[in-house]
């Protein structure tokens, strides 16, 4: 089992930034890779970035691409996602995930454990 728990989510206006952080506990978190998704009310989860076990491989969404970074440091078992230039459309519910291998994913249904999820509030 790995737990993971998020940090970091609030209220900020738009333009403004925030600092996600996903700590992990119960396994070996280097080798797991992970992702950071979103969810916001009435629509679908969506992932927003993914990174490898090692860190090498990230991935972002369109809709990010620029904005956030997906970072790891596997010394602490943390995996962080640095978001500025915020935007009203980037309020959601974010969730960290891990997923047993080295490659991360874009489909929810291929991670094996999620946080508690974070809320993230962008006004404008």
């Amino acid at each position: 089992q790995v737990q993971l728990v998020e940090s970091g989510g609030g209220l900020v206006q738009a333009g403004g930034s925030l600092r996600l952080s996903c700590a992990a506990s119960g396994r070996t978190f280097s080798n797991y890779a992970m992702g950071w998704f979103r969810q916001a009310p009435g629509k679908e989860r969506e992932i927003v970035a993914g990174i490898s076990a090692s860190g090498r491989s990230t991935y972002y969404a369109d809709s990010v691409k620029g904005r956030f970074t997906i970072s790891r440091d596997n010394a602490k078992n943390t995996v962080y996602l640095q978001m500025n230039s915020l935007k009203p459309e980037d309020t959601a519910i974010y969730y960290c995930a891990a997923r047993s291998g080295s490659g991360w994913h874009t489909f929810a249904d291929q991670y094996d454990y999620w946080g508690q999820g974070t809320q993230v509030t962008v006004s404008s």
